[in-house]
């Protein structure tokens, strides 16, 4: 019989959660929807005292329309995606912004780490490659912060293919 904690047996050699990056906090947020909006307003009002009052309509059309693309854009910012790695499994879980789950269980001493790297930009995309089989991760990070967990990765990948080589206290 498997104890239900089996998985503290095995140490874990590298484990993150990959985000995507969000450069506008809340309170920038409603900075900008505040100046969007004010700016917006006002020059709507200009063409409205000038007798173009469609216009005016337009202008909150704007507002709108930018308030719905930055609320989406956050929505789908509560995706990620989790890696990790022990001496016997590499497990990929991926979380969509609606909360689907997909998740993939390897054998690290079977996975390879590919990458399609552009001349100018650095790493475009990191796959890892089983069975033939590629699997798409860390999409939500940059060039430079691609090549650091391709580093990382890397490293956990062949110290798991060396075998467990850490003593694990309790």
């Amino acid at each position: 019989m498997v104890p239900d904690n089996a998985d503290d047996l095995e140490p874990t050699i590298f484990s993150t959660v990959i985000t995507p990056h969000r450069s506008l906090p809340h309170t920038g947020f409603v900075v900008l929807m505040v100046a969007f909006g004010a700016v917006s307003f006002i020059a709507g009002m200009l063409f409205l005292i000038l007798g173009a009052w469609p216009v005016f309509g337009f202008f909150g059309l704007d507002v709108l329309l930018l308030y719905w693309a930055f609320r989406l854009n956050y929505r789908r910012g509560d995706a990620y995606e989790e890696v990790k790695v022990t001496p016997s499994t590499l497990t990929v879980r991926k979380v969509s912004h609606r909360g689907r789950v997909r998740e993939w269980a390897l054998n690290p001493v079977w996975v390879r780490l590919e990458k399609v790297v552009h001349q100018e930009f650095g790493i475009e995309r990191l796959f890892l490659v089983s069975r033939g089989r590629q699997l798409v991760i860390a999409s939500f990070l940059g060039p430079d912060e691609k090549a650091d967990f391709a580093q990382a990765l890397g490293n956990a990948l062949n110290e798991a293919k060396r075998g467990v080589t850490r003593t694990v206290i309790s």
